[in-house]
Order: structure tokens, then C-alpha cells, then sequence
């Protein structure tokens, strides 16, 4: 944030501006902000409170140089993943050659075999990532964490910035920042691409839980700015091996589904049998080579933070490069070395699940009590595979507003990428998310977080951008019902997902 006792050159202008504003005028855009998100319905759910999801008039900046290395390093991590989860269902020749213990995969709760032996049509499972980073105190960017399931987020990212275009129009005047805009009809372009062989026109459909879930604004936005439908489980109906989605006109044939609804829950036959949210027969269309769900299903176990352990590893022996991005420095509480030196050091380490997110199930060593770390104690020691521990991460400050007056606050930023098997793109930009709360280090809106538009600044020849174009309101398949209220499976559905939201948040703030 600051070189020396004075802000790096972009904040010092950025700040500059602010600076000639009156204090009644930012305090009112800042009103205009928050009301203008609750309106939109940019919210996130707490203890079944909708609350506007929180957004800071400072934007991060991120010089051009610094984002080429971020692009690069994300790309060539996509790149190694997909190749990873193509040979974990496939030929398994990561694990003969030694470079991760087939248990890894295995034991992972995310692991499917039902995903085992089939093929993406155009050899894509990783369609969308979100990479979480962390900048530590020596200005270097490491992932924290990987996100191929059904990583979210990104409508923030478009929604933060028409927001401050509208808010701090100042400031696109004195910067060149790169757009976002062009995020959705790249991830259309990727799913029109994934399509089954011998599909030229592919009928693409978003395929989300319902209105209940914290995440429906994503969704619905999304669909509307691809200009496709949005459906839910109900919707759709497989018949001899093919999905067909139901519409006023009569059934319609799908063959790519974008799909957020999660693994467990995506088709009663095979996995959960009480699901309602996802639609019976989906796994056999796929097997067939009928549809394509995007992201695939199995693709969780990438996301493991035991797998994640071995991701540099991955890209030497996949992509024979030296990794980019380097990750944070991680202790595997399954091997009895590892698990022995963090016993001793509980007090000073963070510990995670290896399957959590959202922030969930994290307890950080310095802030707890001595009970609590007892207690953790004996969690690992009952399922050390299930852990991982790596040290405090001393995650870099940048400006935030708050309360009238301008301090640092940690953060942290989820670059999206989108791939179409002949590249993996990266939006310039992403997800920042900042702590709030003074010296809080964990950045999710469970713990009182918020966000920032994240601006990359674009070279010397490139014009300043302006403002973003806004967006309609949502585009929906018409009911055939008399809707939610009255449909008794809706209200369900409804309480299977809030069930599922409280094990799992579905944000990424």
C-alpha cells in the first residue's frame, strides 16, 4: 500500500481524488453504494437475515506487470489441474509413477467414482476456477487455495465494478483500468464449446438450486448477461439417456449444463437419493456422452487441501515448468512427521479441513484458547488426513474506507478463469475480499468481511475506461406451476439447501 511513509504512486492519485471530495459527499456515495446493493439484491445470507454484502468506494489496484505474473501463474495451475482430473479418472498414471499416493485421491470426500472412465466431449472439465491468493509480506502472491467445483464470486466482481464506475466516476478519468465486461460471453463461448459430438447450435442452461439458495443473484445474473435459461432440477428430465428441459412449448433438448448445484445433490440415482434439487438420470446422459456438466462432476477432489499439497508437483510433472505461484508452506497432519512437529506447535499454526471452505472449521492457533486447542488436538488426532496446517499468514494491507477515514486492511483476491480447451483465460481483475475488522485476517463475510473492485491497470497506450454498461433485470424460463409458495417439493428443496448452506458456505466472501 505505502513505499516508505508515502501511498504507492496508483493509491497516492487514487487517494488524491478522494481527498477533494467533501466528507458529506463520500459518505453519501459510500450510503449509495450499501442501499444500492440491498435494492439489487447483492446480498448474503446470516442466520436467514439477508444483509447487503459490503463494498469498499477504494478499489484495489494492481499494476500491469504484477497481473502478467498472476495470469500466467493461474493459467498454467488450471492447465495442471484439468490434466490431473483427467488422469485420476482416467489412466491413474499420476499414482504408478509416484507422484501422489492413490489414497490422497481416494479417501477424499469429494472423490466420485461415478466419474471414473468418462470423458468431457472436448477433453474439459475445468470450465470455470476460481484461485484463491494471498499476497504475504515479501510482495510475493501464493495460492491459498483452488476452487474448480463450482467456484463463485465472480458476479460480485461484475457488480463491484458498475458500482464504483458509478460511485467514483472520478476516478476512471486518471486510470487506465481493464474491463470485466467480457466475463460472460467467455464463459458461454467455453460451454458452446464443451458441447457433445455433433452438436453445433448446443442449447446452454444455467442450472441453479432455486431463489433460496445464497448464491441466486450469481446465478440469475449470470443466465441473463449469456442469454440463456435459467432452470432448477425440476425443470429438467432425462429420457431414454438425453435431457430435455420442460417449457411452455413442450420439452426442449439440453446439451450443456453450467451447473451450481453441488455433487451430492445433482442426481438422486447416484448420489443422494432424498435430493430434489438436481434432476434423476443426469449421470447416465453424461456417461453417454449426451450432455456436458460444467464444472464435471469429481472435479471436488482438486479442490482438497491434501491434493492442493502436491499441485506443485503436478504442474512439474504434467507441464514440466516450474511453478509460477508458489503455494503457502503446508504441513500434512495424515504423515506422523508432519503431525508430530504441529502437536507441539498448535498454538502458533492455523489448521484447516481439508474439505472445508467458506472459511469453515478453521481454527487459528494465536487467537484460541487453550480448551479450544485441546479440542483440536483431539479432532486431528482422531482423522489427521482430514487436516492441514500452515503457518500465519501475514496477508497485505491495502487502503479501505471506513467511518470517514482511510486504514489499512488485509485482503485477499480470486482471480476467475474460463476455459475453452484451446486456452484458459483469466479476467483482469477478480475477487478481492477484505477483513474489515481491525487485524482480523480472515477475509469471509461469515466473519464480517467485504469486498473491493479490483482494478488492473491496463499499459501506456491503452484509453481510460469510463464507466460499464449496466444490466437488465433477470431472464427466467416461464413456471409451470403456481411457483415456490405453492409447489410443496419447492418448499423441500428449500430446506435440503439451507441444511447444505449451513455444512458448506456457498459464498466465497
Amino acid at each position: 500500500m505505502f513505499a516508505g511513509d508515502l501511498p504507492r504512486e496508483p493509491y497516492a492519485r487514487l487517494l488524491d481524488i478522494l481527498t477533494q471530495l467533501s466528507q458529506a459527499e463520500v459518505s453519501a456515495r459510500v450510503e449509495s453504494l450499501q442501499s444500492g446493493y440491498l435494492d439489487q439484491g447483492v446480498t448474503f445470507d446470516v442466520g436467514g437475515e439477508e444483509r447487503a454484502f459490503p463494498i469498499d468506494i477504494l478499489p484495489r489496484i494492481i499494476e500491469q506487470e504484477q497481473w502478467a505474473a498472476i495470469d500466467r501463474g493461474v493459467q498454467q495451475r488450471v492447465r495442471a489441474l484439468e490434466r490431473f482430473l483427467a488422469d485420476v479418472y482416467g489412466a491413474g498414471e499420476v499414482f504408478t509413477d509416484g507422484v501422489v499416493p492413490r489414497r490422497v485421491v481416494t479417501t477424499s470426500s469429494h472423490y466420485s467414482r461415478a466419474s471414473f472412465g468418462v470423458e468431457a466431449p472436448n477433453g474439459v472439465r475445468v470450465h470455470v476456477a476460481g484461485i484463491d491468493l494471498v499476497r504475504g509480506a515479501d510482495g510475493r502472491f501464493r495460492v491459498l487455495e483452488d476452487n474448480v467445483r463450482t467456484p463463485s464470486g465472480v458476479s460480485y466482481v461484475m457488480t463491484n465494478r458498475r458500482a464504483i464506475s458509478t460511485a467514483l466516476p472520478e476516478a476512471f478519468t486518471e486510470h487506465r483500468v481493464r474491463p470485466v465486461t467480457a466475463y460472460p460471453q467467455r464463459l458461454l463461448a467455453a460451454l458452446r464449446a464443451a458441447a457433445p459430438a455433433g452438436v453445433d447450435d448446443p442449447n446452454v442452461v444455467v442450472l441453479t438450486p432455486g431463489a433460496f439458495n445464497g448464491a441466486y443473484f450469481e446465478h440469475a445474473l449470470l443466465a441473463r448477461t449469456m442469454g440463456v435459461e435459467l432452470v432448477e432440477g425440476r425443470d429438467l428430465e432425462c429420457r431414454r439417456g438425453r435431457v430435455m428441459m420442460r417449457t411452455t412449448s413442450g420439452l426442449v433438448p439440453v446439451h450443456v449444463i453450467y451447473r451450481r448445484v453441488d455433487d451430492e445433490f445433482l442426481d438422486p440415482v447416484h448420489f443422494r437419493a432424498d435430493s430434489l434439487l438436481g434432476c434423476p438420470g443426469l449421470v447416465n446422459a453424461a456417461r453417454a456422452g449426451n450432455v456436458t456438466i460444467a464444472n464435471a462432476i469429481g472435479n471436488g477432489v482438486a479442490d482438497d487441501k491434501l491434493v492442493y499439497t502436491y499441485v506443485p508437483d503436478l504442474i512439474r510433472y504434467y507441464l514440466s515448468e516450474e511453478p509460477v505461484l508458489g503455494n503457502v508452506d503446508t504441513w500434512r497432519l495424515g504423515e506422523a512427521e508432519h503431525r508430530e512437529e504441529v502437536m507441539d506447535r498448535l498454538a502458533e499454526l492455523v489448521l484447516k479441513p481439508v474439505d472445508g471452505s467458506g472459511g469453515k472449521g478453521i481454527v487459528i492457533g494465536p487467537s484460541a484458547s487453550p480448551r479450544e486447542l485441546e479440542e483440536l488436538r483431539g479432532r486431528v488426532l482422531l482423522d489427521p488426513r482430514s487436516w492441514i496446517a500452515q503457518p500465519v499468514v501475514q496477508l497485505s494491507t491495502v487502503p479501505t474506507y471506513l467511518d470517514g477515514a482511510i486504514a489499512p486492511r488485509h485482503v485477499d483476491l480470486r482471480p476467475f478463469a474460463v476455459n475453452d480447451r484451446s486456452r484458459v483465460w483469466v479476467l483482469p481483475g477478480g475477487l478481492t475480499r477484505v477483513a474489515l475488522a481491525e487485524g482480523e485476517l480472515i477475509v469471509n463475510s461469515s466473519r464480517g468481511g467485504g469486498s473491493k473492485d479490483t482494478w488492473v491497470l491496463a499499459g501506456p497506450g491503452a484509453a481510460p475506461r469510463r464507466r460499464e454498461p449496466t444490466a437488465s433485470g433477470p431472464r427466467e424460463i416461464a413456471p409451470l406451476d403456481g411457483g415456490p409458495a405453492a409447489d410443496p417439493r419447492a418448499r423441500q428443496a428449500e430446506q435440503q439447501q439451507q441444511a447444505r448452506d449451513q455444512q458448506r458456505d456457498v459464498h466465497p466472501c
